[in-house]
């Protein structure tokens, strides 16, 4: 499911337009993404935890030339810990 097909989906299942729809979404994402530069989690209870994680930085090696080494540089990623609701959700599905 891509962003338009969550947009539509959202305006069936509320009412509201997909005008407003798509502007819940941006704002969701914006609040999200402004947390985790913040070093701060999102809970959504049921759902998950998104999180900020740092990435130590370590060697590497080159992809294209196999024997050169190559120093991958420290970095934050972002990390999505499913809930307890949606992991059983998942479960009951299979």
């Amino acid at each position: 499911m891509n962003k338009a097909a969550l947009i539509d989906a959202i305006a069936q299942k509320t009412g509201m337009t997909k005008k407003q729809a798509d502007d819940m979404i941006e704002a969701f994402t914006g609040i999200v993404t402004e947390r985790l530069r913040a070093k701060e989690e999102v809970t959504i209870a049921g759902f998950g935890t998104f999180m900020s994680k740092e990435r130590s930085a370590r060697g590497g090696v080159n992809p294209r030339n196999p024997k050169e080494h190559i120093q991958i540089h420290a970095m934050t990623i972002p990390k999505f810990k499913a809930g307890k609701a949606l992991k059983d959700a998942l479960k009951q599905g299979q």
